[in-house]
Protein backbone atom coordinates (compact mmCIF):
# COMPACT_ATOMS: atom_id res chain seq x y z
CA UNK A 1 0.00 0.00 0.00
CA UNK A 2 3.35 2.38 0.98
CA UNK A 3 4.32 2.36 -2.80
CA UNK A 4 1.34 2.33 -4.63
CA UNK A 5 0.93 5.44 -2.75
CA UNK A 6 4.38 6.66 -3.42
CA UNK A 7 3.95 5.47 -7.08
CA UNK A 8 1.23 7.76 -7.29
CA UNK A 9 2.14 10.84 -5.19
CA UNK A 10 5.74 10.63 -7.47
CA UNK A 11 3.13 10.49 -10.80
CA UNK A 12 1.47 13.54 -9.49
CA UNK A 13 4.69 15.70 -8.73
CA UNK A 14 6.21 14.67 -12.33
CA UNK A 15 2.97 16.05 -13.50
CA UNK A 16 3.12 19.01 -11.86
CA UNK A 17 6.93 19.73 -12.24
CA UNK A 18 5.76 19.93 -16.45
CA UNK A 19 2.74 22.24 -16.09
CA UNK A 20 3.69 25.38 -15.87
CA UNK A 21 6.25 24.70 -19.28
CA UNK A 22 3.02 23.05 -20.92
CA UNK A 23 0.67 26.19 -20.16
CA UNK A 24 3.35 28.67 -21.71
CA UNK A 25 4.09 26.38 -24.87
CA UNK A 26 0.57 26.18 -25.24
CA UNK A 27 -0.73 29.46 -25.09
CA UNK A 28 2.17 31.09 -26.96
CA UNK A 29 2.38 28.64 -29.58
CA UNK A 30 -1.46 28.99 -29.34
CA UNK A 31 -1.24 32.57 -30.90
CA UNK A 32 0.33 31.00 -33.86
CA UNK A 33 -1.35 28.30 -35.05
CA UNK A 34 -4.27 27.97 -32.11
CA UNK A 35 -6.04 24.53 -33.86
CA UNK A 36 -2.28 22.73 -34.36
CA UNK A 37 -1.72 23.18 -30.52
CA UNK A 38 -5.32 22.32 -29.20
CA UNK A 39 -3.99 19.07 -30.99
CA UNK A 40 -0.74 18.90 -29.59
CA UNK A 41 -2.33 19.90 -25.76
CA UNK A 42 -4.91 17.17 -26.16
CA UNK A 43 -2.26 14.90 -27.34
CA UNK A 44 -0.29 15.54 -24.22
CA UNK A 45 -2.97 15.57 -22.33
CA UNK A 46 -3.73 11.76 -22.97
CA UNK A 47 -0.11 11.22 -23.29
CA UNK A 48 -0.09 12.04 -19.29
CA UNK A 49 -3.31 10.66 -18.19
CA UNK A 50 -1.66 7.13 -19.66
CA UNK A 51 1.39 7.56 -18.12
CA UNK A 52 0.13 8.28 -14.71
CA UNK A 53 -1.94 5.42 -14.93
CA UNK A 54 1.48 3.44 -15.72
CA UNK A 55 3.45 4.95 -13.05
CA UNK A 56 0.61 4.36 -10.25
CA UNK A 57 0.77 0.60 -11.32
CA UNK A 58 4.22 0.43 -9.76
CA UNK A 59 5.45 -1.50 -13.07
CA UNK A 60 8.47 0.58 -14.21
CA UNK A 61 7.65 -0.49 -18.10
CA UNK A 62 4.05 0.40 -17.94
CA UNK A 63 5.16 4.22 -17.32
CA UNK A 64 7.21 4.39 -20.90
CA UNK A 65 2.98 3.76 -22.39
CA UNK A 66 2.74 7.50 -22.03
CA UNK A 67 6.04 8.82 -23.58
CA UNK A 68 4.35 10.16 -26.81
CA UNK A 69 2.53 12.96 -24.63
CA UNK A 70 6.50 14.40 -25.94
CA UNK A 71 5.25 14.56 -29.24
CA UNK A 72 3.02 16.50 -28.44
CA UNK A 73 4.96 18.67 -26.25
CA UNK A 74 7.62 18.61 -29.15
CA UNK A 75 5.13 20.34 -31.58
CA UNK A 76 4.38 22.74 -29.06
CA UNK A 77 7.99 24.06 -29.07
CA UNK A 78 8.09 24.31 -32.41
CA UNK A 79 4.91 26.08 -32.76
CA UNK A 80 6.26 28.40 -29.53
CA UNK A 81 9.66 28.91 -31.46
CA UNK A 82 7.91 29.84 -34.83
CA UNK A 83 5.93 32.34 -32.76
CA UNK A 84 8.98 33.74 -31.97
CA UNK A 85 10.48 33.91 -34.66
CA UNK A 86 8.16 35.19 -36.90
CA UNK A 87 7.67 38.15 -34.31
CA UNK A 88 11.74 38.56 -34.77
CA UNK A 89 11.68 38.88 -38.13
CA UNK A 90 8.53 41.24 -38.53
CA UNK A 91 10.42 44.25 -38.05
Amino acid sequence: AINAFNCIQRAHQNSLEIYPQFLFLLTIGGLRSPLVCTGAGLLWILGRVVYFVGYSSGDPEKRMRGAFALAGLLVLAYETCAFAANLALSN
